[in-house]
């Protein structure tokens, strides 16, 4: 897997990155581990977490699998805190640390690799919070820091206050949804990241799994759409402007001889300012179509075909 800088930072990932929202929750330790093995078995590098994922559980998790299946320095550990167990935001300097001092605890970890801000939080002041990320970059807790789930004035406003005096922790990248699907950050979000020196880490690059096809003809079971806790989520993305989408990544992945899921990551993993898509999955046969897209590359005809299709698509919440 070719890897790429995060940014205009030295932090170098592979150009796919192992979500483990699921971890702890639908995915447990055995599935966990091997869909770990096979991302490093394919050269994948960036696995990404959070302390909220299964109420901490997903950091456990991979925290165990550092320690007796994966080595430690073939992986880039990324991980997140800003919300805390009762869903409140929270970017107050005392939380962040004390979030961060706890994320290590359960990863078994001297210090992770990539440490983001969760949410922005409107009720602490932003110079409090980006406090937390000198602290923990000077006390040698996380080697980067990056920001997540912000608006393009969040992110530049973050970046210029971390660049504005010597010695602060650059923010080196910047988490967001996008996909074919979700389109509407390329307005000000991603202009902003790419003007601020900062990478790209979209999240839900497959439009929460829509863009792979499967709900085309209805509601498989076992899907999110088809699962309470998760309907809500998807829901948004099968209304008729995203099947017209749907459609064509569909048509170009026939085209090409390759699946709508390859096409669709293949698309967002190319886009300008992007260091690496973040994939998540419940098993590793669900994984195992992501790494295969390592290989395909889109002809330039499809790409703005691609684009065109999905140029008007209607902001999601």
């Amino acid at each position: 897997m070719e890897e790429r800088h995060v940014g205009r930072s030295g932090l170098r990932v592979s150009r796919l990155g192992l979500g483990t929202m699921t971890w702890g929750e639908d995915t447990g330790p055995d599935e966990a581990a091997e869909q770990l093995r096979a991302f490093t078995g394919a050269g994948g590098t960036l696995v990404d977490t959070a302390d909220v994922y299964g109420d901490g559980d997903a950091e456990r998790i991979l925290g165990h699998l550092l320690r007796e299946h994966v080595a430690r320095e073939d992986v880039v550990v990324a991980t997140k805190s800003a919300i805390r167990r009762d869903g409140r935001y929270d970017g107050s300097r005392r939380h962040l640390i004390a979030a961060l001092d706890a994320s290590l605890e359960r990863l078994g970890l001297e210090y992770v690799d990539l440490w983001h801000l969760h949410v922005n939080d409107p009720a602490t002041p932003t110079e409090e919070t980006l406090s937390a990320l000198d602290e923990a970059v000077t006390s040698g807790r996380t080697r980067y820091v990056g920001v997540a789930n912000h608006a393009g004035w969040q992110v530049a406003k973050a970046a210029a206050w971390q660049r504005a005096w010597p010695g602060r922790a650059p923010v080196v990248s910047a988490q967001v949804e996008y996909s074919l699907l979700r389109r509407e950050v390329e307005r000000e979000l991603v202009p902003a990241t790419v003007d601020a020196g900062a990478g790209l880490l979209p999240w839900s690059p497959l439009g929460r799994g829509v863009l792979t096809g499967k709900y085309r003809t209805g509601l498989p079971k076992g899907s999110r759409a088809a699962n309470p806790r998760f309907a809500d989520f998807v829901r948004p993305y099968l209304d008729e402007e995203c099947s017209r989408i749907v459609e064509s990544v569909v048509t170009a992945a026939e085209g090409l001889g390759a699946s709508p899921l390859g096409v669709a990551l293949t698309w967002v993993r190319d886009r300008e300012g992007v260091a690496a898509p973040i994939v998540g999955a419940r098993t590793a046969a669900q994984l195992a179509p992501a790494l295969e897209s390592e290989e395909l590359t889109l002809p330039q005809e499809i790409r703005d075909a691609l684009d065109d299709v999905s140029d008007m698509t209607a902001a999601h919440p």
